[in-house]
């Protein structure tokens, strides 16, 4: 029955909206505004989706990854691989289709190459997490067709900080992990400088889960290195995820120099990161991977530079990033990228109505992959050039943005072929303020993207995988049209959102397990199906075919109680993406139908919510792969907050996470038969911010 009323509520509470709309007022919210996009908006202003985490509701969505962080915004879940990854996935699309940067630069870990792969930045340093879509992402790049997440952290400062040296430190505990987790971050500032350092330490000890880590059933069904294992003989842990361990480190620390005419700054910031990959139940040496990442950035900025301009907006970053993949200790699998990225951004003065940017961005990489057995991936220099633009004006009540992004980009690995492509990309939105109340948006948007240089070369085996992967050198260019309609209605009664979407994408590019060969590492030779040996595994093929993504984002909010005893609210929330090959073939990896309840409690200092997530099974898995059950999520979180203690701020926050202890098997994982989401938990921490 619950189900019924659930899947009823959100249409419903589209039926009724304009019954009503004549009948309230207008609320008026605290803007919160989108810096990444180019140009200042207003988050309601804006036509294109987005979501913005910041402030005390950041903190206490903080997670151990940046896709755990971010997993229960709308339209976005999280491609786990165990505790120590946890990347975004956008409206089903992950990996090369989601583009992760820090203050608006690349972030140029691996992270996009394989799911294996953290990314190289720790969500407990954020100040602010933005997720954009729309036009706006084509100032950071072609085929960000999920969107981008553009984590800020203040490292280099744009304002001198009102006082003298100010900060916040915080420390976390999680019993699901046993993790501890510090930070600090001080901040300086006097006359025309200003100064930042930041800190954190993470260490976490395997995960705990509500069953068994391997679900054998699953496993055995396409990958046939078990079928030399007699059913029960795998080594599985009950309760627990065997070497899910991690441990991180981190660090950075900037200054600037402001003043009226704009700003010179610069950075340097270093990352550890340590963690295990579930085991596969053979009873091998444990793989574990040693990340390390070195960033320095600069950035500069003058205003009103001349008559054109309001702003010009100059930033380099130069990323040293390596990590070794360790089987039994001994390394297996090496992945270096060193990388140069440099941007120029024009904002320029108002013309008429017309408001816009317009700029340049390289990239320069040289990356490599190598294997126990040779390269992977051959050592290649990898160039981006980009010239893009974003332009907006209103007229009336019509807001229209309005986008475009040209690159040129070359691959050219040693001993190989060059590769050269132009994907050309641009985007058009339309925002229309009905009435104070009513708000309607459309948004198109044409991206090409080009080949990532493990879907063009990669031959070899990947340990942490568990694959051999094997490139195509004649991979096309990714070609995408989406479409995006949404409805924002906001009163005293209640406030709604609603996005409907409709992806068309030709030659995606996406990974096929092989249906007539599996890889015998033993031998280092290709077999066929059915072979005797005990170190056979599956071959994943980099192919091309059209697809089509569709599906839909709603949340609406109801204010159920504001007097003398507090405001209580109630939010019903749904999100929903069907990938479909042009084959009837379903893609693989999507998310399922999730849709659920939130009640959300506040009176002075005080606040509190419970939030009950219901995912339905995912039973269009994609070829040679295994579907999901349903399951339902229940957390419970609460918060108290005091200001101007002694002249400090004290944040006291506590989670109930997943409190019916279910076996969630992730459908966007790659490890989901190996590695389920964590178990039953409880969160506390103190942020002391003066």
């Amino acid at each position: 029955m619950h189900k019924k009323i659930l899947y009823l509520a959100v249409p419903i509470s589209m039926v009724v909206l304009p019954a009503h709309a004549e009948q309230d007022s207008s609320v008026d919210l605290e803007p919160v505004y989108v810096y990444s996009s180019g140009i200042k908006h207003s988050t309601a202003k804006t036509a294109r989706p987005v979501n913005v985490l910041r402030g005390d509701d950041l903190r206490t969505k903080v997670g151990q990854t940046l896709g755990e962080t971010l997993q229960n915004e709308l339209g976005v879940t999280n491609q786990s691989f165990g505790a120590g990854v946890g990347t975004p996935v956008i409206r089903g699309q992950a990996g090369p289709r989601v583009r992760v940067m820090q203050n608006s630069l690349g972030n140029n870990d691996v992270s996009a190459l394989s799911p294996d792969h953290a990314t190289g930045v720790d969500p407990v340093i954020a100040e602010r997490v933005e997720v954009l879509r729309g036009p706006s992402t084509l100032l950071y790049g072609n085929g960000a067709i999920g969107g981008i997440v553009n984590v800020i952290d203040n490292r280099i400062p744009e304002v001198v900080p009102d006082k003298l040296i100010g900060g916040a430190g915080e420390q976390r505990y999680d019993s699901v992990t046993n993790e501890s987790v510090s930070s600090l971050k001080l901040e300086a500032g006097k006359d025309n400088f200003a100064f930042h350092a930041d800190g954190f330490y993470r260490d976490q000890n395997n995960t705990h889960i509500g069953g068994l880590a391997i679900d054998e059933a699953a496993v055995r069904q396409h990958d046939p290195s078990f079928n030399a294992i007699p059913p029960g003989g795998l080594i599985n842990t009950d309760g627990f995820i065997g070497n899910s361990q991690a441990r991180s480190r981190g660090g950075s620390v900037g200054g600037s120099f402001i003043g009226d005419m704009g700003m010179v700054g610069a950075a340097g910031n270093k990352l550890e990161k340590v963690y295990g990959i579930a085991p596969d139940g053979h009873g091998e040496a444990p793989v574990t991977i040693d990340l390390k990442q070195s960033k320095y950035d600069i950035k500069g900025q003058l205003n009103k530079p001349f008559a054109f301009a309001e702003q010009i907006r100059m930033k380099f970053g130069y990323t040293d990033y390596k990590h070794n993949e360790l089987d039994g200790g001994a390394i297996g699998t090496t992945f270096t990228n060193e990388s140069f990225e440099s941007r120029f951004e024009l904002e320029h003065k108002p013309i008429a109505n017309l408001n816009g940017v317009f700029g340049f961005q390289s990239v320069n990489t040289v990356f490599e992959a190598t294997g126990e057995e040779g390269q992977i991936v051959p050592k290649s220099d990898i160039e981006s050039y980009a010239l893009f633009a974003v332009e907006s004006f209103k007229h009336h009540s019509l807001t229209f943005d309005f986008g475009a992004r040209a690159e040129l980009n070359q691959i050219s690995p040693t001993g190989g072929n060059e590769k050269s492509y132009v994907p050309i990309s641009g985007s058009a939105s339309a925002l229309w303020d009905i009435t104070d109340q009513h708000q309607v948006s459309l948004a198109f948007t044409h991206s090409e993207r080009a080949p990532q240089i493990q879907e063009l070369f990669s031959d070899g085996f990947h340990h942490a995988t568990r694959s051999y992967e094997r490139g195509n050198a004649g991979l096309k260019k990714e070609l995408s049209e989406n479409l995006d309609l949404g409805y924002r209605f906001n009163s005293s009664w209640v406030t709604a959102e609603f996005n409907l979407f409709h992806n068309w994408v030709s030659n995606y590019i996406y990974q096929q397990r092989s249906a007539g060969e599996l890889f015998d590492e033993v031998s280092g030779s290709f077999v066929a199906p059915g072979t005797d040996c005990d170190e056979c595994f599956p071959v994943l093929d980099s192919k091309q075919l059209d697809a089509t993504f569709k599906g839909f984002e709603a949340q609406t909010t109801f204010p159920l109680m504001q007097n003398n005893y507090g405001a209580l609210d109630l939010t019903l929330f749904g999100d929903y993406t069907r990938g479909e090959f042009n084959n009837r073939v379903d893609v693989p990896r999507m998310p399922p139908l999730r849709y659920g309840i939130q009640l959300a409690y506040e009176k002075n200092d005080w606040s509190a919510n419970a939030r009950l997530t219901r995912a339905e099974a995912q039973t269009n898995p994609g070829d040679n792969e295994t579907a999901t059950d349903s399951y339902l999520l229940l957390n419970v979180g609460g918060q108290y907050k005091l200001t101007d203690f002694y002249g400090t701020d004290v944040l006291l926050f506590a989670k109930g996470k997943n409190l019916l202890n279910e076996n969630i098997r992730n459908s966007t994982s790659y490890l989901r038969n190996f590695a389920p989401e964590p178990g039953r938990s409880a969160e506390i921490g103190i942020r002391l911010s003066y």
